[in-house]
């Protein structure tokens, strides 16, 4: 059974993912006028990978005797000044998501609640993987510059994009 408090701070991060995937959807909008073909098929994916965390969160608050709260989201931003802007913006949120999964670790250890921590893990080796591959694709764009023939090879490329986190290489 899950207390209020983590229960609703459970709920917060329900929010947090759907407006993460707002968000990715809203970028892959972007890129996909600017035609970037690769760049938005990676932030739709992005954008369903953020729903798939949230239903997670969902159906464990449902299992764990809660009540998951679908609430309103906060409209993302739709436009950006350039692609570089854009990823920047990714890698800050993908940050604050992070900071936001370590407090509910942090309430789950206070509370004693270790079925939630445990559930958590996940979460935490998640995030490591997203600002992995947020400041690759930030390192990659820095290569590229003003060049556009680097841009149109950078879109083409991030289709096939995979990043080998810490998290990744310590589960081998």
């Amino acid at each position: 059974m899950l207390s209020k408090s983590i229960e609703s701070a459970l709920n917060k991060q329900i929010r947090i993912e759907a407006e993460s995937s707002q968000a990715y959807l809203a970028m892959a909008v972007w890129a996909e006028v600017k035609g970037l073909e690769g760049i938005s098929g990676f932030m739709y994916d992005q954008s369903d990978e953020e729903r798939e965390h949230m239903l997670k969160l969902v159906k464990f608050v449902n299992e764990r005797g809660g009540h998951a709260h679908v609430s309103e989201l906060k409209a993302p931003s739709v436009s950006f000044t350039s692609f570089k802007g854009m990823f920047e913006t990714l890698l800050e949120h993908e940050i604050f998501v992070s900071e936001s999964i370590n407090e509910l670790v942090h309430i789950s250890l206070q509370e004693k609640d270790y079925a939630t921590h445990n559930f958590l893990q996940w979460y935490v080796a998640e995030q490591i993987e997203e600002e992995a591959t947020a400041r690759t694709i930030l390192d990659k764009i820095k290569m590229i510059g003003d060049d556009k023939g680097g841009l149109y090879l950078f879109d083409r490329d991030i289709m096939q994009l995979t990043v080998n986190s810490a998290a990744d290489i310590t589960a081998k």
